[in-house]
């Protein structure tokens, strides 16, 4: 069995990777000139040194190793237009938790409490996957755990409703 350690199926290049290895020294005037080369135009004014770091790597990478193939690269065209094409005509972030937040929410004149995990949730001392699995079980019917919970919205004015009812520890808490 052959345990040599390849990227996209080609074998890595030591030179390659000495040549990523050297960007993390490089001062950001050597990276602007080397973006420069690379790209064959100016780097963008906001780029600081690890975003010309990362762009350059990425290059090197790409060049070395291989990019997206074709049919990814058609994918990824296709979600970007139906995602734009949508009502608001912009693509959503998702919202990030941060572990430690608490979740409060009111169901049936019952307070529930969930605290959020690096990977997962905490509710009545079990550990969970979703927050949809939380939801159904203090529910009993199925529902879509980060709308039970207050973190997600159907409108701009109802985000701002919910934001103003959040209160931070750490993170965010749903609606009480």
């Amino acid at each position: 069995m052959d345990t040599c350690p390849s990227v996209n199926g080609r074998p890595i290049d030591p030179d390659v990777e000495a040549e990523l290895g050297k960007l993390s020294s490089l001062p950001i005037a050597i990276l602007r000139i080397r973006y420069r080369e690379l790209f064959r135009s100016e780097p963008p004014p906001a780029f600081g040194s690890d975003l010309l770091r990362r762009s350059i790597a990425q290059w090197i990478q790409e060049r070395a190793y291989g990019g997206l193939s074709r049919e990814k690269k058609k994918l990824l065209g296709q979600l970007i237009r139906a995602i734009a094409s949508g009502k608001t005509g912009r693509l959503e972030v998702p919202q990030r938790i941060k572990p430690g937040s608490e979740l409060v929410r009111v169901w049936n004149e019952q307070t529930h409490r969930v605290t959020v995990l690096a990977k997962g949730f905490a509710y009545q001392g079990e550990i969970f996957t979703s927050l949809s699995e939380i939801a159904n079980r203090i529910t009993g019917t199925r529902w879509n755990g980060p709308k039970f919970f207050g973190l997600r919205t159907k409108n701009k004015v109802a985000d701002k409703a919910v934001a103003a009812r959040m209160v931070s520890k750490g993170g965010r808490r749903g609606r009480k």
